[in-house]
């Protein structure tokens, strides 16, 4: 019995606690009331005129007067609220009024239907009988949607409408009344049914809006770090950018890069990685303001949208305080974890004019923070957009190049320093565009390495420099830098193969240099790639050794011939004891290693007394020569020679 009082209950409330249901039926009400009230003000007045002649005045010209007022206040209200925005608590507050008021509506109307029935003659008694049937029907089916005052409303009306007439004597009236009753009962059964699939449809609607929304929050955050993904980031910026626009304020694109990170994860494992990556974007979420977003936009790369832009002297200061913090340590496993970060800056729209130009501004000042000051912050200037156009040039003049006709070969010597002669030459690739003139390898080997055209570089300039160094003495040794392509690719290394094999040159002869980036990023397929061109007989060198992450194993794995020294130790090394210390310790390993050791860009007799004293055996560097073309190399060969003889 209390289960079904509560059922009842529940049925006549307003369902408070379903904000959704709530916001569905007074919408439906907003539309469907008004229509309700027009309806039966219509069939009122309507009914008042038939009955003007024979009724008293009070019941044909001042009640319907007072309900015609009532329902018109009712109506408009109920058409202004499609205008207004409603809270859920006036929302709740409407539909309990509608509640309240539907039953006394319907006794007023019904008591005053029912008191003109007595009047005239059988005709405005049928139409007595008839407004209250089909004005019923009309008004419960425009409340259809808040069940309370649909079936206060039927129980009133039909009560007594099948009371009254089947208490009368006339057969017509007690068929109605039975007519009537049967249509109430199947209307209620209806009534119900519709409501119950309405709440229903409301609440999967509901279910579903509730369900887009937690997809669209788990597309839009990263999973790791709960921080902001690149999807959102890029949605964010491409809001905000225009906004700027309109509101004429300057906006930042900031990404940052964890410098140190790929090693953490290598020594300790992905999953202290994760918590590196958790600690750092908690840290960053720390330190900015409500000003600033933040999102992890994958691996170890973070962005930041600065919506309060200041000078660029505060952007960088706020960098370099950002890059600070980020030095200091992190607790993760026994020992405090350090790694730093490197941070390009971008601003709109003194620099940038969109968000695509944001981001590619701010991922190049990130470029060169991280190649000329890791660790620290770089605001793009007007002087990386020139850099950033002439690299856009070059890209363009490269992918159209004729690689046969403008690129040539150049050689510098390496010298036995011991012996003071020419043991061998590096051949370095130069470029003559009809368009831009001489562009330095340091810019166009970037950019190949970049677009994927590097690999179409190696053979052509491999097969001049071997041709070119058939014609030496014999002995002579020739030293060529492949890419990172070159070593990665089982085809583009069996395209070198065979190309030596096809050569006049002596591969017992040919060093090929490969950097550490090369050899670490694919050590698999490196170690397959150096084994076929050692069974050729060629040396491996690597180059510029220091300046990246190998260890030693790694050194060991490989089966190099040689190491080549970066330059960057050895300028000014007998000023600096740390250059001196790293030299001195590569020139040992080598030794133990029984390796060769050459040392690269050896440019003054200071530098090279003090390599002599550390055991440096070969050398090159512009205090020996700078590049030469092909036909200068017989001439520098024959002084050479004719120095020797001299010197005896």
């Amino acid at each position: 019995m209390k289960k079904t009082l509560l059922g009842v209950r529940a049925l006549m409330s307003v369902p408070k606690d379903n904000p959704d249901l709530v916001k569905a039926q007074y919408i439906a009400l907003s539309r469907q009331l008004p229509m309700m009230y027009f309806i039966l003000l219509i069939n009122t007045l309507m009914l008042a005129g038939t009955h003007f002649t024979v009724a008293p005045r009070w019941l044909v010209v001042y009640c319907p007067m007072i309900m015609t007022l009532f329902g018109l206040v009712r109506g408009v209200e109920w058409i202004r609220t499609r205008r207004r925005v409603r809270s859920p608590a006036q929302m709740v507050m409407a539909l309990k009024r509608t509640n309240t008021l539907a039953p006394f509506v319907a006794v007023a109307f019904t008591a005053w239907s029912l008191a003109l029935f007595p009047y005239g003659d059988s005709y405005t008694q049928a139409h007595v009988a008839f407004y209250m049937a089909i004005t019923v029907i009309g008004c419960i089916f425009c409340m259809m949607h808040l069940l309370p005052a649909a079936l206060a409303t039927t129980a009133v009306v039909n009560t007594a409408f099948v009371v009254f007439f089947a208490s009368t004597s006339i057969i017509t009236f007690i068929a109605t009344a039975l007519d009537v009753l049967l249509v109430s009962i199947a209307m209620l059964v209806i009534l119900k049914a519709q409501y119950t699939d309405f709440t229903r449809l409301v609440n999967m609607q509901a279910q579903t809006a509730r369900l887009s929304e937690e997809n669209l929050q788990l597309a839009n955050l990263d999973s790791l770090t709960g921080l902001a993904n690149r999807r959102q980031f890029f949605s964010r910026l491409d809001t905000l950018l225009p906004h700027a626009g309109e509101q004429d304020t300057r906006l930042a694109v900031g990404l940052i890069d964890l410098d140190g990170f790929k090693p953490v994860n290598d020594l300790y494992g992905h999953s202290v990685g994760d918590r590196l990556l958790y600690q750092v974007g908690q840290r960053l979420t720390e330190m900015l303001d409500q000003g600033v977003h933040l999102s992890r936009l994958g691996g170890d790369e973070f962005g930041l949208i600065i919506t309060q832009a200041l000078d660029d002297e505060q952007l960088r200061a706020f960098g370099e305080k950002l890059c600070t913090r980020m030095r200091e340590p992190f607790v993760l496993v026994d020992i405090p974890i350090q790694i730093s970060a490197s941070l390009g800056i971008a601003t709109f729209p003194d620099q940038a004019s969109s968000a695509t130009q944001a981001y590619e501004y701010a991922d190049y000042a990130l470029y060169q923070s991280k190649r000329h000051r890791p660790g620290t912050a770089c605001l793009f200037s007007a002087a990386h957009r020139q850099q950033l156009n002439r690299q856009g040039l070059t890209e363009q003049a490269l992918r159209r190049a004729d690689l046969d006709r403008e690129f040539h070969m150049v050689f510098q010597p390496i010298v036995d320093v011991r012996s003071e002669r020419t043991v061998a030459f590096e051949a370095l690739a130069r470029w003559e565009s009809p368009e831009l003139g001489n562009v330095p390898p340091s810019d166009f080997i970037p950019i190949a390495e970049r677009i994927g055209m590097v690999n179409r570089l190696t053979l052509p300039l491999l097969t001049k420099a071997l041709d070119t160094a058939a014609s030496w003495p014999a002995g002579m040794r020739l030293s060529f830098n492949l890419s990172t392509h070159d070593c990665g690719s089982e085809e583009a290394a069996q395209q070198i193969v065979e190309l030596i094999k096809s050569s006049r040159f002596d591969p017992t002869c040919l060093d090929l240099e490969i950097t550490e980036t090369a050899a670490i990023q694919d050590l698999p397929q490196a170690q397959r790639a150096i084994s076929r061109l050692r069974e050729l007989g060629c040396g491996i060198s690597l180059d510029d050794f220091g300046t990246g992450y190998s260890s030693l194993s790694q050194i060991h794995a490989l089966s190099l011939t040689k190491l080549k020294v970066d330059r960057s130790f050895v300028t000014g090394i007998q000023l600096n004891p740390a250059s001196l210390k790293i030299v001195k310790s590569l020139i040992a390993l080598c030794q133990d290693m029984q390796l060769e050791c050459i040392v690269e860009g050896v440019e003054t007799a200071a530098e090279l007394s003090t390599l002599k004293t550390l055991g440096c055996t070969w050398a090159q560097g512009y205090l020996f020569s700078k590049p030469m073309r092909p036909n200068a190399i017989g001439a520098w060969l024959e002084a050479e020679q004719l120095a020797r003889v001299q010197a005896i």
